[in-house]
């Protein structure tokens, strides 16, 4: 089966239309492996979409039971439903967490792999795809930039952790974030300590500000104390002096010396939080 660019896929408003003859290249969706893992790496809207960009679509079996998509939703959308080991025959392979021993003994040489790699924590898995010949595209490596917005799939799953760890931590505080004068006397809000103001850590504070707590956070890029600002919390600085920003969005890794004062700064502000988020992530 050839491989062509996707720049030369006819496009068509139907995706039952077949694609142009002897250009068609299928996609792989496998069933995540991943302990308590539920997500897809497809939906069946997606699916269309690919569908009409020329593409033909394989999904595993209930491989987004976990997401609400049964078969049935995907196999509508037009892919076709098949087993656990017919999927990994396919040019493209989209997964969620990178391929695990077992998966990788499936992939083909010269299939290409998008997923979550993390290729700078995982150099022996990089060498073992290579020696495969695979291609890899970590979509944890999408830089931070205009262009690459509705690619970044980092920033979408980071949203998503930093509200739902408020979520866990208000779950298990045992009382209202908020302050509340009751019969029984009066009660303080909680106080939140958020760690880090990416993409998370402004969800987390947004999401702790709407439940009533009282937010403090701290980054190492004093440049987003304005954007801490705004989302209602209190920013903390720490009078040390050394850049911490890196030119693809992300915080660069600190020195021990920062570290250090850094932690004095937490011990600090330990006695007077109830909760502490802490969301970082450093490139790769």
């Amino acid at each position: 089966m050839p491989r062509l660019s996707s720049a030369r896929y006819e496009r068509s408003t139907n995706h039952h239309q077949k694609p142009m003859e002897g250009i068609t290249m299928r996609i792989g969706v496998p069933r995540e492996r991943f302990a308590n893992e539920t997500r897809v790496a497809a939906t069946p809207k997606t699916v269309e979409q690919l569908l009409k960009l020329g593409f033909t679509v394989a999904v595993e079996s209930g491989a987004g039971k976990l997401a609400s998509f049964d078969d049935e939703a995907f196999n509508q959308a037009g892919a076709e439903i098949v087993d656990g080991e017919n999927v990994w025959h396919s040019d493209i392979i989209l997964k969620v967490n990178a391929p695990e021993e077992g998966e990788i003994a499936l992939l083909n040489p010269g299939t290409t792999l998008v997923s979550f790699v993390w290729p700078a924590q995982n150099p022996e898995l990089m060498e073992t795809l290579a020696a495969r010949g695979v291609t890899v595209m970590a979509m944890d490596s999408v830089p931070r930039i205009s262009r690459a917005q509705s690619l970044d799939a980092l920033s979408s799953m980071a949203n998503i952790a930093g509200y739902r760890a408020i979520v866990e931590a208000a779950h298990e505080f045992g009382r209202f974030f908020t302050g509340q004068i009751t019969a029984a006397g009066k009660v303080p809000p909680a106080k939140v300590m958020v760690i880090g103001a990416g993409v998370a850590g402004l969800a987390a504070i947004g999401a702790a500000n709407s439940l009533g707590a009282i937010v403090r956070a701290f980054d190492t890029r004093p440049e987003v104390k304005e954007q801490v600002q705004s989302m209602g919390a209190e920013f903390l600085e720490l009078d040390f002096k050394e850049e911490a920003g890196s030119g693809d969005g992300y915080a660069k890794v600190m020195s021990e010396a920062f570290i250090k004062a850094e932690m004095a700064l937490f011990a600090a502000q330990g006695e007077r939080s109830g909760h502490y988020c802490h969301h970082r992530v450093d490139p790769g």
